[in-house]
């Protein structure tokens, strides 16, 4: 078959469209038929070689998220059938098949049917955003009705599904963005508050907006140094969770207020093996909230083919982008 693969790690120019063997089913897989799929971080990472433990052997297929038909069961198999819509979480990193490709085999555990109002591009731009997000809001927040809840990033892939999770539990949400185009974006999916972190230091937002008492909970999908932000802006005893704990910092603020801090890395499942049921139990309710209108996926103006992924990566990059990166397969024509 078909597929976009990595021989070595660099720009985004090291992608190449080859052959490759076409999976065969096995215990507990389904064969997809992959209509598209779409950009993460993720895999700008991997791609460039800065996640070296994670990357799959080479040729290495790429993507985490697809969306397309189920073409053939394993044994043992009883969710899907063949030609179901699906869409899910392949996994795309060592271990398991990306999505890059004609066809991807993927453990049944880690999707579920198709939201049946998306198209399967639309579909296939929800999966690794929207896992993020539940696990940090639905799952480790514990969020209250009338909790006030920051997110920084909140313009973002993940972000923007964290908003719209945080207003369905009640929660009274402050965004932080970087502009107008931003903030524009973070109200279209509910913040109540925006928060310009460049005009304004975390001191002065969080007298402003908390009476200098702190946020319940903050969700950093920005990470890194900006955990420090999320220290200084979370209440004594309140909880901060992050997509991106790689840094090195000075933890006496988190033991002086007693914070709470909670790490979300979604890829852990597919790496170990461990709990993938948790996966398509939450892209399941994810496909329940499409269907009732709860929530919406922020899609950028470009979209790209799959013999076009070099191109994309260079998009993404480039800083342009604004919401996700839909990735359609051409490798079937």
């Amino acid at each position: 078959m078909k597929a976009m693969v990595l021989n070595k790690t660099g720009g985004p120019e090291v992608f190449e469209q080859t052959e490759i063997p076409k999976p065969e089913t096995k215990p507990g897989y389904v064969l997809v038929k992959v209509a598209a799929s779409s950009l993460n971080p993720l895999e700008t990472k991997i791609r460039s070689g800065l996640t070296p433990a994670i990357i799959p052997p080479f040729p290495a297929v790429l993507n985490a998220d697809f969306a397309g038909v189920v073409e053939d069961v394993g044994e043992g198999v009883s969710r899907f059938k063949k030609g179901d819509q699906v869409f899910g979480f392949v996994g795309g990193v060592k271990g398991e098949c990306g999505a890059l490709a004609q066809y991807t085999l993927v453990d049944q555990d880690l999707m579920s049917l198709k939201p049946a109002n998306t198209d399967y591009e639309t579909a296939a731009m929800y999966p690794l955003v929207s896992i993020t997000a539940w696990r940090a809001i639905m799952e480790k927040s514990e969020i209250k009705p009338g909790y006030k809840v920051l997110i920084h990033g909140a313009a973002g892939g993940v972000g923007h599904m964290a908003v719209q999770l945080a207003k369905l539990q009640g929660a009274i949400v402050y965004a932080t963005v970087s502009g107008s185009r931003k903030a524009e974006i973070a109200r279209k999916f509910g913040a109540d508050y925006t928060i310009n972190y460049k005009e304004s230091e975390v001191e002065q937002y969080v007298a402003e907006n908390t009476n200098g008492k702190g946020f319940d909970v903050v969700f950093d999908t920005i990470g890194g140094n900006n955990l420090l932000n999320s220290f200084k802006a979370v209440k004594i005893d309140g909880l901060v969770c992050t997509t991106n704990t790689r840094v090195s910092l000075d933890l006496a603020m988190m033991h002086s207020k007693a914070i709470g801090l909670k790490a979300i890395f979604i890829v852990l499942p597919v790496l170990t093996g461990s709990n993938r049921h948790e996966i398509g139990d939450i892209l399941n309710q994810v496909k329940n909230l499409v269907e009732e209108e709860k929530i919406s996926i922020l899609k950028d103006s470009s979209s790209f083919k799959f013999s076009e992924i070099g191109k994309a990566h260079e998009y993404y990059e480039s800083g342009k982008a604004a919401g996700k990166i839909s990735l359609v397969n051409d490798l079937n024509g």
